[in-house]
């Protein structure tokens, strides 16, 4: 039985044009394990996440997902492996109804025929999709559209699960119930990558957390000693 994680990166550069936005990011996520990656605008976490994914080119490093050299792959071979990202802002279809843009995540034959399964879970993570299944999603709210991007993610059986900054533009209250769910993803054994600026919120969630800034990663440890971090928190917490 294998022992590597399910993701490895190794020297992850990515370039924008002359500008290199990355430098050299090297990270492990282990099987059930939840990482995060901190920093502020700018410091390269969307651009590591997107370039993971393959939807980015890299202009150096090695991808492992599951064992396989998967460097240079595109988004869809990725995806179709079970690496399933979750972007910011959405990325709904407008005009598709709830129940549709959640079957639109059932990207694998597996997936497909657990599609019943995995719509149930969906809504016992969030009522509130049940109750607006046959609504249009460019009508719902932007917690509710959080929350369909989520379930989407979900029906994909994913294998790792990214999510990049679920919370953003969110009132607290939708916030905390975002983060309740994640918990109980989690809680299922999901492998979890998560992007995000509540800081707070991502140490209590995952296990290990890496700080970026300006593309490379600064530091890298347990989320506990993260916390206890007297820099990070004046940095990233707003607290003196």
């Amino acid at each position: 039985m294998s022992n590597d994680p399910v993701l490895s990166v190794k020297n992850l550069r990515v370039r924008y044009g002359l500008f290199e936005a990355v430098f050299d990011v090297s990270l492990d996520v282990g099987a059930g394990e939840a990482i995060c990656l901190l920093g502020s605008n700018g410091a390269g976490k969307t651009t590591s996440l997107r370039a993971i994914l393959g939807a980015l080119p890299m202009a150096g490093g090695r991808i492992r997902f599951l064992g396989e050299d998967t460097t240079g792959l595109p988004a869809v071979a990725m995806t179709r492996r079970g690496m399933i990202y979750v972007p910011e802002g959405r990325e709904l279809f407008p005009t598709m109804t709830v129940q549709e843009n959640l079957e639109l995540g059932a990207v694998t034959p597996e997936a497909r025929l657990r599609m019943k399964d995995s719509l149930a879970f969906a809504c016992e993570l969030f009522p509130i999709l049940a109750e607006r299944f046959g609504q249009l999603a460019g009508t719902l709210s932007g917690g509710q559209q959080q929350m369909v991007a989520i379930g989407r993610g979900l029906m994909g059986l994913p294998k790792l699960l990214m999510l990049d900054e679920p919370s953003l533009g969110l009132a607290p209250v939708i916030v905390e119930q975002v983060y309740a769910a994640l918990g109980r993803i989690i809680r299922t054994g999901a492998t979890v990558v998560l992007v995000e600026q509540h800081v707070q919120h991502a140490l209590e969630l995952c296990q290990r957390g890496y700080v970026l800034e300006g593309g490379r990663v600064v530091q890298q440890r347990s989320t506990v000693e993260l916390a206890s971090d007297d820099s990070l928190r004046q940095a990233y917490m707003g607290v003196d």
